[in-house]
């Protein structure tokens, strides 16, 4: 039994207050910094409190324009790249672990562990290892500026299908032999047994794979050249450009401010069903 001791929960609490005002304030500057102008931002000392062109400046942001020596686009647009490339990726991540996972442990079919060993050994071998042949061939194939060559070189995921794997190796085998008894094939039994079984696990791994999706830089940066297909990561790095009377911080911080609004509310939303599917042993 852990003995309760009034100075060591106020000495805990203390040091996550801490932590939350290293974390926070950093972002609290960047919402100061879209709610000023460009010329208020770049003053010394920069401004501390929330300014009057909060609206004005995500105005901007969203819509494009300015007078900015970097990329103009529309942050809207760019947002939208960012959604539907992070939700085909965590779709597709999904879908093809469980797929792959449930061929593995639930069929017999020669080299099973040599296939499976074949995925997990793809762990070693990065995007940025394999950054050059991939690109030559999405250009070959004539995907770049594409939502297909965003997302296809990274819809395949070898640790969902080793977590799905882990998981689905713990069902007990009486649930396959009931179903089989009572006439399901193998995809009824994917479908009305496994899927329902997995649910919390699918939910912690949309959680992290959205957000990796969406944080996506190094390839986008290579596979888009067009401003309509930039994700808004990349927007952000697009809008910097020249000296720093050059750029529209304000533009730049409100957009960075939009960009975590998405993630944030995935895990807001989620945050239950992560929690549980990371923790939870109950089968």
């Amino acid at each position: 039994m852990v003995e309760r001791s009034p100075w060591l929960t106020a000495l805990a609490h203390a040091v996550m207050v801490l932590g939350l005002l290293i974390v926070a304030f950093p972002l609290y500057l960047a919402f100061v910094a879209s709610s000023h102008t460009a010329q208020e931002i770049i003053q010394a000392p920069m401004p501390l409190l929330p300014g009057s062109h909060l609206w004005e400046t995500y105005k901007t942001a969203l819509l494009g324009g300015g007078a900015s020596a970097g990329s103009t686009a529309p942050v809207a647009r760019m947002m939208w790249v960012s959604l539907v490339t992070a939700l085909v990726i965590t779709f597709g991540k999904i879908a093809i672990s469980l797929l792959s996972a449930f061929a593995i442990v639930y069929f017999r079919f020669p080299f099973k562990n040599f296939f499976f060993w074949a995925i997990f050994v793809t762990l070693m071998l990065p995007v940025e290892v394999r950054i050059m042949p991939t690109y030559k061939v999405v250009s070959d194939l004539g995907m770049l500026n594409t939502y297909a060559g965003l997302t296809i070189p990274l819809i395949a995921s070898a640790t969902a299908t080793f977590l799905f794997r882990q998981f689905f190796l713990t069902v007990p085998d009486e649930l396959m032999e009931a179903a089989r008894m009572d006439g399901a094939g193998p995809m009824r039994f994917f479908k009305d047994i496994l899927l329902p079984l997995s649910k919390t696990s699918i939910a912690a791994l949309f959680v992290i794979q959205f957000i990796y999706g969406w944080n996506q830089y190094l390839w986008p940066l290579l596979a888009t050249t067009s401003e309509d297909m930039y994700p808004v990561v990349i927007g952000i790095k697009r809008m910097i450009a020249g000296g720093d009377s050059a750029n529209q911080w304000n533009v730049v911080m409100a957009t960075a401010i939009l960009a975590m609004v998405p993630p944030a509310i995935v895990v807001i939303l989620m945050q239950k069903w992560f929690v549980k599917g990371l923790v939870d042993t109950e089968k």
